[in-house]
């Protein structure tokens, strides 16, 4: 029996006394904080006890302690567990996907040649929510719909609303979507891993029936050519794709009315021995754009007698009517070939053309014929120019004249680009017998992204003109130059005491910036040597007046400091 310490009685109920001067109830805390850290701390005398350290305790207490849960001390006292750790669906199950094969088959009605089709289906069902895709594999060329069958989503599996879970799937079975009888037949490997790690057990795989109708056809295409036609034409396709000859001829049409001789291109095909002539296109020619004047087909060389009367508008030459095709061989340059119907005379051809002749036929020597097939153009047709009548620039107004519709002129962008926000300023004076442009200034810029110059005209006081833009930004023609063929100035025209004609106004240029200096030097191989001696001269007068003056302001300084 336990002993009450304080008072010497049993420790029953009624033989306890509470402690009437004790005023703090608070349990004591064995941790204290440090710079935001939990620390063990000694408790104050007379409260508390001293903290339970882990060094005092053995292992298998310490282990006790973790797998112990403490009694409660009210209601019932029932034994709880802590709970395991959740891991939700979609993190567990993320991105892993049961893959099955199968097929579905399709009846077809009001059709001859087949009474079904067999589709295969791919069957993706998504662990993470429970929701499955079908998706047919697409077929080249085959005129059916393909690709996403049943978009995901999760399917019923029957009349009460159930919904289909990876438990009810395994192979060899049926599985009913939307009316559609899906057949599964075998499944990859992560499927078959998952499913029998979670003990199911899976059917034998089967094989998905061949659709009777591509068997059919295929049998068929085997039967229309022989094995050694068929590999032959492999070879050939292999070896030989993309290989052209290409001559260079000319028809000769003058026969017909109205006819002349025209150039056109035969290109030869030697992976199907076929042929095409595309006829030259000429600017302005009065005729129909047809770049093809015969599609690419083989053309027969010798058709059997019992077929030649028949006309090939009535009756079309096939195979068994030929008997024999034009060949490599046949074609010869500087000889003249029929085909079909019409006469070609082979002027030239390309260098692989020639070195193809020479490994294979060495024989043929390919020597080009001269001939001249620039049409002969009457000159009383030629068009004519109309003079400049002095509106807008030049260059736009022979578009008017080269177009019905008018385009704007090409401009050298290389240009523009390598000179843009370049501009050559230089200062003028205007060369005038009248009096009151005597003291008139200018300042000439020269831009040299498009050779264009414009001038501004420096405002005087009381002298009664008004400063400001005097010409506008345009290309100015030297005087003396034709009106058709124009010469424009440029950098090399401008210098110092150089005369600038401008639209019947004469300037002479007094000074230019040291700009115009170094941007003439750079070039210099392309400048006259005058240019730059007088842009020299000149900044050398300067550069000296400018010393002179600043020795003088500096005497003058010096005199007035001694004077004091």
């Amino acid at each position: 029996m336990s002993v009450n310490t304080g008072h010497g009685l049993p420790f029953l109920p009624g033989n306890t006394f509470r402690d009437l001067t004790k005023s703090s109830f608070h349990r004591a805390q064995t941790l204290g904080y440090k710079n935001g850290y939990g620390v063990p701390r000694r408790p104050s005398a007379g409260i508390g006890r001293d903290p339970l350290l882990s060094a005092n305790i053995s292992h298998s207490e310490r282990n006790q302690l973790v797998t112990d849960m403490p009694n409660l001390t009210y209601g019932t006292e029932t034994q709880r567990h802590p709970p395991l750790d959740f891991t939700p669906a979609h993190a567990a199950y993320d991105k892993k996907v049961l893959r099955f094969y199968g097929y579905f088959r399709q009846d077809v009605l009001h059709s001859p040649v087949e009474s079904f089709r067999i589709r295969p289906v791919v069957i993706y069902y998504y662990l993470e929510d429970d929701s499955i895709c079908v998706i047919e594999p697409p077929v080249e060329n085959s005129g059916i719909p393909q690709g996403k069958l049943i978009k995901r989503q999760r399917l019923t599996k029957n009349q009460h609303g159930e919904l289909y879970h990876w438990k009810d799937l395994n192979l060899c079975m049926d599985m009913n979507v939307f009316g559609t009888e899906y057949r599964i037949t075998r499944c990859d490997t992560f499927t078959q891993e998952f499913m029998e790690s979670q003990g199911i057990v899976l059917n034998e795989p089967e094989s998905i029936p061949s659709d009777p109708y591509t068997t059919r056809r295929s049998h068929n295409q085997l039967a229309q050519i022989t094995p050694y036609e068929h590999n032959r034409q492999l070879e050939r396709f292999l070896t030989k794709d993309r290989q052209v000859l290409r001559f260079f001829a000319l028809w000769d049409d003058s026969d017909s009315l109205y006819g002349e001789k025209r150039p056109v291109t035969i290109h030869y095909y030697l992976v199907d021995d076929s042929v095409e002539i595309c006829e030259h296109q000429v600017p302005n020619s009065g005729r129909d754009p047809f770049p093809v004047l015969l599609h690419r087909r083989k053309i027969p060389k010798h058709i059997k007698p019992a077929c030649e009367p028949f006309p090939s508008c009535v009756l079309e030459v096939t195979q068994h009517d030929v008997q024999e095709y034009f060949a490599p061989g046949d074609l010869r340059l500087g000889e003249e070939v029929t085909l079909m119907g019409r006469r070609f005379l082979l002027c030239d051809c390309d260098d692989f053309t020639k070195k193809f002749y020479q490994e294979n036929y060495p024989e043929i020597q390919l020597k080009a014929v001269p001939t001249d097939t620039t049409p002969q153009l009457d000159t009383r047709r030629l068009q004519v120019l109309p003079p400049y009548n002095g509106f807008g620039s030049l260059e736009d107004s022979l578009q008017n004249c080269l177009s019905l519709i008018p385009e704007p002129p090409k401009k050298d962008v290389i240009k523009l680009l390598e000179n843009d926000h370049k501009v050559l300023r230089y200062a003028a004076r205007l060369d005038s017998q009248n009096p009151p442009d005597e003291g008139r200034r200018f300042i000439l810029l020269y831009y040299l992204s498009n050779d264009m110059i414009s001038i501004f005209e420096r405002p005087t006081r009381n002298s009664g003109i008004i400063g400001g833009k005097f010409l506008e930004k345009t290309r100015v023609p030297k005087p003396g130059s034709c009106t058709e063929n124009p010469e424009y100035y440029g950098p090399a025209d401008f210098f110092i005491g150089a005369a600038v004609e401008v639209f019947r106004h004469r300037f002479v240029l007094t000074d230019a910036d040291r700009y115009v200096l170094s941007y003439l030097e750079s070039v210099s191989d392309r400048m006259p040597e005058n240019v730059l001696s007088s842009l020299r001269q000149k900044f050398a007068v300067s550069l000296n007046s400018d010393r002179e003056q600043s020795e003088q302001a500096s005497d003058e300084s010096d005199g007035v400091f001694t004077h004091h």
